[in-house]
């Protein structure tokens, strides 16, 4: 079994040299099921491996596809995200600002900015993920905008931070993968992960909502004890 072998570097290479040879569009669904078939009773570096191997093609998929179902499949998924009891029953909720190969958040936001929900996104400073508030869709056309073309609030900006002011009742999270029961893999930061791990020490678990597109839907992904389960992983079937 090739996850057992000695030189387990080659792991993601191998499974991607085979997975060539298969024709047309069934190139990514070998690549997937490949990885997950070597899953169980992986070794950690070939976990790592598989990792790799897997957020490389999710990548592919997500270039791959035309802007037109990128904005039909967020549409879909923004309308199960407002009729999702949880999403309703929320009062503090953070969502992602999105990069032009994830689910588009922007309909969210101003529904929870206009139905005066408390709003929360992400300030990256270095490797810590905060979520501070967002208090207006001016504030939020204000921000500055990044190298990754998403808009994000400056190191320099202190803005109240959700953790010192109550905690969450509802995240919306990004990835590059996810399953049906709700396994995730992000871009390999961690930060959601560590995140999460801080409101569980803080004494509060938010409601973890997952945005996806089909195309990031998988049979299995290789999973450690410090990965978060989300609780619903909402995409356009």
């Amino acid at each position: 079994m090739v996850a057992t072998c000695t030189n387990e570097f080659i792991f993601g290479t191998l499974i991607e040299t085979r997975a060539r040879n298969v024709q047309g569009s069934s190139y990514s669904t070998y690549l997937l099921h490949a990885v997950s078939s070597l899953i169980v009773g992986m070794t950690a570096s070939a976990r790592y491996h598989a990792k790799a191997a897997l957020r490389k093609e999710l990548k592919r998929r997500l270039a791959n596809m035309a802007d037109c179902d990128r904005e039909r499949e967020s549409n879909g998924v923004t309308q199960k995200v407002l009729e999702l009891k949880e999403f309703s029953a929320s009062r503090r909720v953070s969502l992602y600002l999105n990069m032009k190969e994830e689910v588009h958040t922007s309909a969210i936001m101003k529904h929870v900015l206009e139905t005066g929900k408390e709003c929360f996104i992400p300030q990256y400073i270095g490797t810590v993920m905060k979520m501070v508030k967002l208090n207006s869709l001016a504030d939020y056309e204000a921000l500055p905008e990044t190298k990754w073309k998403i808009k994000q609030p400056a190191d320099d900006d202190h803005r109240p931070d959700a953790l010192e002011t109550g905690g969450l009742d509802l995240i919306l999270m990004p990835g590059l993968g996810f399953t049906r029961a709700g396994d995730r893999i992000g871009r390999g930061k961690g930060y959601y992960d560590s995140y999460l791990s801080k409101c569980e020490a803080n004494g509060c678990k938010p409601v973890t909502v997952a945005l996806a597109y089909r195309e990031q839907i998988c049979d299995e992904i290789p999973v450690t004890q410090n990965d978060k389960k989300v609780d619903h992983v909402i995409y356009l079937e």
